[in-house]
This record gives C-alpha cells, sequence and structure tokens, in this order.
C-alpha cells in the first residue's frame, strides 16, 4: 500500500515549520531513506502576519495566500494538508473549502488528544499562546465542542513578547521564564493539563516544566502524521 504524502503549509514561522519536520523525522523508524515520509512542504514565510490581522486589526488578509499554498499543495500530489500554526486557523474554513482533499484541525486535532488523557472527568485547559487566539476564541469554540473548560493567563502580553524573541531568533533563559511562570499561575488557577497553542512555544517545549501535563500542540501534530503515514 502506497504511504499518503503529507502537504505542510508552513513558514508561520519557519522555524516552526522546520521543527515539525525534524519531530517526524525523529519519530519515524527507518533503517533507509526510503523509510521516511514523504512531506511536501511550502515553507513560506511571506504569508502576511496572523498577528497584526487579528489582534492589531491592520494587517493584510493571509486568507488568499494560504489557500493559493493549499491549492499548491494539492496540485503537487499531497494526501492532506497539515498547518503548523495555531493561529492560522482561524482561517481554516476558507482553506479546506479551497481543496479537494482533508485539512487537519491542528486545535481539534490537540483537544481530542487531552480529552483522551481523563474522558470521563471535567478537565480544564490552561492555554499558553498567542493573545490572538483568546480574542477570536479559537480554542474556546474547541474546547465547548469537546467539553472542556479553558483559562489564560491573566498578563498575555508577555507570551506576545516570547513569541516575537523566538521569531527574532533571539530568544533567551528569561523568555523560558516568563513561560515557567505562566504555567505556574495557570495551574494555581486550576489548570489539569497546559496546552502550547503557539508553535513559537514548541521550540523552547523541552525547558517548559508544569506540576501538570504539558501538551505540545506539534507533538501531537507529528504523532498524527506518522499514525496516518506508518499506521
Amino acid at each position: 500500500m502506497t504511504e499518503p504524502i503529507v502537504g505542510v503549509i508552513g513558514g508561520m514561522g519557519p522555524e516552526a515549520t522546520i521543527e515539525l519536520m525534524q519531530r517526524v523525522l525523529a519519530k519515524t523508524p527507518a533503517v533507509d531513506d526510503q523509510d521516511h515520509i514523504h512531506m511536501v512542504v511550502d515553507n513560506n514565510p511571506k504569508v502576511p502576519s496572523r498577528i497584526k490581522a487579528l489582534l492589531e486589526g491592520a494587517g493584510e488578509n493571509p486568507t488568499p495566500v494560504l489557500v493559493a499554498m493549499a491549492q499548491r499543495l494539492e496540485q503537487a500530489g499531497a494526501n492532506f494538508l497539515v498547518i503548523p500554526c495555531n493561529t492560522a486557523h482561524y482561517y481554516w474554513p476558507a482553506i479546506n473549502a479551497s481543496v479537494a482533499i482533508p485539512v487537519w484541525h491542528l486545535v481539534d486535532l490537540t483537544l481530542k488528544f487531552v480529552k483522551k488523557l481523563q474522558p470521563r472527568t471535567q478537565q480544564t485547559v490552561g492555554l499558553l499562546a498567542s493573545p490572538a487566539l483568546e480574542k477570536i476564541g479559537l480554542y474556546q469554540t474547541w474546547c465547548d465542542k469537546h467539553g472542556l473548560s479553558l483559562i489564560y493567563p491573566t498578563e498575555e502580553e508577555k507570551q506576545l513578547e516570547v513569541i516575537h524573541a523566538v521569531k527574532r531568533g533571539l530568544h533567551n533563559a528569561n523568555d523560558i521564564a516568563t513561560l515557567n511562570a505562566l504555567a505556574a499561575e495557570l495551574v494555581q488557577a486550576g489548570a489539569d493539563v497546559i496546552v502550547l497553542g503557539c508553535t513559537e512555544f514548541s521550540i523552547l517545549q523541552k525547558n517548559i516544566d508544569a506540576s501538570v501535563p504539558i501538551i505540545d500542540a506539534l507533538d501531537v501534530l507529528a504523532d498524527g502524521i506518522l499514525a496516518a503515514c506508518k499506521g
């Protein structure tokens, strides 16, 4: 049976896309090149800023660029598409409608995974992510669908500072300390699990610690790709 080809709508940011590819590579059991997963990647950092469009309200609409990327990947032979950027899923309906192949929804996948951790109990998700996600209610919508409660850090602008630091390639120990302090605040507020809902935070995942499970959306995506392609 021929393995499916994965299409990646990437570049948001470019390092997060490379991190996804690296995780898929590391998770794949392989003894030779041919054992690895076929990925067609559009690592396009020229996608208009989601933060400017959604949070600041002054940026260019990314939809046409994202739709064009999806269509090119479909034409290139991809059997399904993934988007390693949480905020970009605000545009998922238009992207999904523009192609005939499945477009995975990262937020849905992540919260399904969270729900499986303790399916019989009400869980509260503490979200570390771009403040744009609270504004557009993206995680709230899917938490409601999956019967999960959701809380955000009180000082959300600190998350944006870390995101910009990662995008500049200038993140340091202070940024990691900021995320750990925000995670601790969420646990204190009642979070049963911390979700890293920004793929820039995935770059720092190994250094983020909390007294509850930490679920990285990028890891959920990499595991899903592996399962779909390798069974």
